[in-house]
């Protein structure tokens, strides 16, 4: 009688560890988005078609003010 309740209390034991081992070995994976690709500059010319200006100039890179 009393060995039925040793092995009966180490199988619940034993049959416990599995659980708690098997929990903790998961791992899970966490994936970022790819970094977005950087803003291509358009031409002086299309900046001036999207905006309906008249002059391409301000869209010129030698022609912006330093701040």
């Amino acid at each position: 009688m009393q060995t039925s309740k040793i092995t009966r209390i180490a199988v619940i034991v034993l049959v416990l560890l599995f659980l708690v081992l098997s929990v903790i070995s998961c791992s899970t994976h966490t994936h970022t988005a790819a970094p977005a690709p950087r803003e291509k500059k358009i031409p002086p010319g299309q900046a001036k078609k999207a905006s309906g200006s008249k002059s391409a100039k301000a869209y010129a890179p030698g022609q912006q003010k330093k701040r």
